[in-house]
């Protein structure tokens, strides 16, 4: 065990500075993490091989990384749906936000901040939601996305040295990994910017394969974004400065993608390109299936109710047309009577307006209540 925490401790890199075992406070953080993504690597990797694959191959281990996708993904889909949910409120009460930040505009004395402060964090507990509950999943999934891209950059120098990973990918494992080429020619370990710079064999198809997986991981971010300002968003949303701000990210967001791929490892790339899929996909299925109230995703889903003859009742859940018809027929005539037993209200009116009321109702000119002025007192 001993042996294993120096072995974490150590810094992957093939470096001159740290070559010698310097401590890398990361990596001890991110160890466990690590020792995870092997496993789940060396799993699909033994029950691919179990099958008939060929241990060697690139694509086993591609489909090994397609299959921790697979894995991180499912487990996070709870906190997916709750990103929906959280990014559909954020967008609901951007104009409530808007109206306290125009409260305290120009205000920058302590107890007015302290206040928006306040005001903001209560309106984010009436809603149950805030800005970080959005990013919930992806918070999540980036330390298993720097454990692997951790792995996977140190494959070439624990090869080259004869060693191997955390624990599970076993020096001859390691070595395995190294040699296995996708298309027998791309390098799971191998960025672009280092395919260009050496130029080794087949260099011409690993870039054409990495270049094209940038273009798709940007293609596929960018309809995950636009499924959600496009479809999802109520119009009392699309009314608000967060409305403009996520409209900008969906052009915007998909291009950092072009850093990833240039100076990340091809396995990591594969990674992350698969995860976007996942998202897209799943994404798709939440806006069908809960849509924001009131947005276009919700009028589509009303409309394919209908032509099954169904609708949603007040609770928003899934009935026959005929109780649907019934309900609202019922709440129709519980507001009509609640409308007729509620009081009427009395307009307010200034005081002229009272003397002239007064007056037409009283054209001999006296006072309610005034003997003097009775039809049968004397002068």
């Amino acid at each position: 065990m001993q042996d294993l925490l120096l072995l974490a401790a150590s810094t992957p890199s093939p470096s001159p500075s740290t070559a010698g075992g310097g401590f890398d406070p990361i990596g001890f953080v991110l160890w466990p993490l690590k020792w995870a993504v092997e496993f789940i690597l060396v799993a699909f990797h033994w029950v691919l091989s179990a099958i008939g694959m060929n241990p060697s191959s690139g694509l086993t281990w591609v489909l090994s990384i397609i299959g921790l996708v697979i894995v991180v993904r499912a487990a996070l889909v709870p906190l997916f749906v709750k990103q929906i949910k959280s990014q559909r409120k954020m967008m609901e009460i951007a104009p409530e936000l808007k109206k306290i930040q125009e409260k305290y505009k120009g205000k920058r004395d302590q107890l007015s901040r302290e206040a928006m402060s306040r005001e903001t964090m209560a309106l984010y507990k009436k809603n149950g939601t805030s800005p970080v509950s959005g990013c919930l999943p992806i918070l999540v999934q980036m330390p298993v996305f720097f454990s692997l891209y951790s792995v996977l950059s140190t494959i070439k120098a624990n090869a080259e040295a004869g060693h191997g990973g955390i624990f599970w990918l076993t020096p001859e494992l390691t070595q395995e990994f190294y040699n296995a080429k996708l298309f027998g020619v791309a390098s799971l370990h191998e960025s672009l910017q280092g395919v260009l710079q050496e130029k080794p064999y087949g260099w011409q198809t690993t870039t054409a394969i990495m270049v094209t997986l940038v273009v798709l991981m940007i293609a596929s971010q960018f309809f995950t974004q636009l499924q959600i300002v496009s479809k999802n968003l109520s119009p009392e949303a699309k009314q608000g400065q967060a409305y403009k701000m996520q409209r900008l990210m969906v052009y915007v967001l998909p291009f950092a993608f072009v850093f990833s791929g240039v100076f990340f490892p091809l396995g990591v790339v594969i990674y992350w390109f698969t995860s976007n899929i996942w998202t897209a996909v799943q994404q798709f299925m939440v806006i069908r299936n809960m849509p924001t109230p009131g947005s276009q995703a919700a009028k589509e889903r009303e409309e394919r109710l209908a032509k099954r003859g169904k609708a949603l009742d007040a609770k928003g859940k899934i009935i026959p047309m005929e109780k649907y018809v019934a309900e609202q027929q019922r709440l129709l005539e519980e507001a009509e009577k609640a409308k007729a037993a509620a009081p009427k209200r009395q307009q307010p009116v200034s005081k002229q307006r009272a003397k002239k009321q007064a007056a037409k109702q009283n054209p001999s000119g006296s006072s309610p209540g005034d003997p003097s002025k009775s039809p049968g007192s004397g002068s």
